[in-house]
């Protein structure tokens, strides 16, 4: 039975009791989530170990972190090693995005260490595996992608993302509009390659059905791919976006039809202006689906400090609606990200989110801040380490330079606070 079907039933699951009490919420109001398709719960029947994580309305907004091998790097502890940084910092998910190595001997020692939901792009899987029988992507099986989605969700994987909406429909949308950066989407990317050198439609959106079966046996989320999201601020918004965005919308009802957890992946790169009518348009077509975004990045300029492009927008995404934050790092555009950039990505991600979880009045966000303020009051350093988003991190910058007195190495001998504090209660006493 699927985290879908138990909340229909109105059977609250030991996952559901988990994630009502993580948030501070009822029960009652994560079965109703659930059955009203705004929340899903990511848990394999699979997966050991795992701590369960609520994706959704009403709930703090999520940050999930990519990691995995490349063609040019698969070394397994590495990625272990940035999976441990990524939650140590708080990331809420995790996805194992390896195209490098045994693909499938880097996805079991993840799921082996990993206790948050763990997703994955099955679409890499079989198209590496193509090229590695038959010399091409190209040469892809219908069969072939079916059994890559299928032996990941038996290992225990959480979520695929699957590029459903990818169709003939939309390819001729894209051929149409004319794209400054075309497709910058690799599953988006392997799957059109297929279906223009064939001539045929998507196989995932073709037999479609075949792919619920496997999800509900499982209880795998479907994150329905974006393949035709923006790579640029250019063609943000444009005939193929919506066009594929319009076909997820049907998918959505047809996976809850079938008892199928399902949420929507969104843009990619969006100017400022654009961001809450993105959220608008997925929350009225998918029926308020989880709205999961990369970023938005709101500049096309910030290579090198991605993370803070996409904060920038994912804050304000967050905001009017998006309930889930795909990070972006500084190597993003540029490189494999290392151990660091996993850091600075998530954190820079969980800021925007936090953010928007004030505006949202999620329980317990705004709090956070007045207990940081007042340990800035008191001028209590530990307290505010401790309330940080990267202790040690904050701890380090305020011993930088000594100091005399209980004020940080910015003011010195002229800390605002004290200054303020003392004549205020010297104005007390005279009253």
């Amino acid at each position: 039975m699927t985290q879908l079907e138990a909340a229909r039933q109105g059977v609250p699951s030991p996952q559901i009791r988990d994630v009502a009490r993580q948030e501070g919420v009822t029960v009652d109001f994560v079965l109703q989530g659930l059955r009203d398709g705004n929340i899903v719960i990511p848990a394999n029947l699979n997966h050991r170990g795992l701590i369960p994580c609520g994706i959704g309305k009403g709930l703090r907004t999520k940050v999930n972190a990519n990691i995995g091998t490349s063609s040019a790097l698969h070394d397994v502890g590495v990625e272990l090693e940035k999976m441990k940084t990524a939650i140590e910092f708080r990331s809420d998910t995790v996805m194992d995005l390896s195209t490098g190595g045994d693909i499938n001997a880097v996805r079991r020692a993840i799921l082996a260490n990993c206790n948050v939901p763990l997703g994955t792009v099955p679409i890499y899987q079989a198209g590496i595996e193509a090229i590695e029988r038959s010399g091409a992507i190209v040469n892809m099986t219908a069969d072939g992608i079916f059994a890559a989605i299928e032996q990941q969700a038996v290992d225990g994987v959480d979520f695929v993302t699957v590029h459903c909406g990818v169709t003939q429909a939309a390819v001729a949308r894209l051929k149409a509009q004319k794209r400054v950066t075309d497709v910058v989407s690799r599953g988006g990317s392997f799957l059109i390659g297929w279906m223009l050198y064939h001539e045929k439609e998507n196989p995932l959106f073709e037999h479609y059905d075949r792919l619920l079966e496997i999800a509900r046996a499982h209880d795998v989320t479907l994150s329905l791919g974006d393949g035709m999201r923006p790579g640029s601020l250019s063609d943000a918004t444009d005939r193929a976006q919506v066009q594929e965005l319009l076909t997820l919308g049907e998918l959505v009802e047809r996976a809850w039809e079938a008892g199928v957890q399902v949420m929507v992946e969104g843009p990619g790169h969006v100017p400022l202006d654009q961001i809450v009518a993105n959220i608008q348009l997925e929350k009225a077509i998918c029926k308020g689906a989880p709205f999961y975004v990369l970023g938005p990045l709101v500049t096309d300029i910030g290579a090198g400090y991605d993370h803070i492009t996409g904060a920038i927008g994912g804050a304000i995404a967050a905001a009017a609606g998006a309930d889930f934050l795909c990070y972006v790092t500084p190597s993003e555009h540029l490189s494999l990200p290392e151990v660091e950039d996993v850091k600075q990505g998530v954190i820079a991600s969980r800021i925007a989110a936090h953010a928007a979880d004030i505006v949202k009045g999620v329980k317990g966000a705004r709090d956070w801040d007045l207990q940081m303020s007042l340990a800035r009051k008191k001028l209590d350093w530990e307290k505010q380490a401790a309330l940080s988003l990267d202790p040690e991190g904050s701890k380090g910058l305020h011993t930088r330079f000594a100091t005399k007195g209980a004020a940080c190495s910015m003011c010195g001998d002229y800390c605002a606070m004290e200054m303020v504090e003392k004549y205020l209660g010297i104005s007390t006493i005279r009253c």
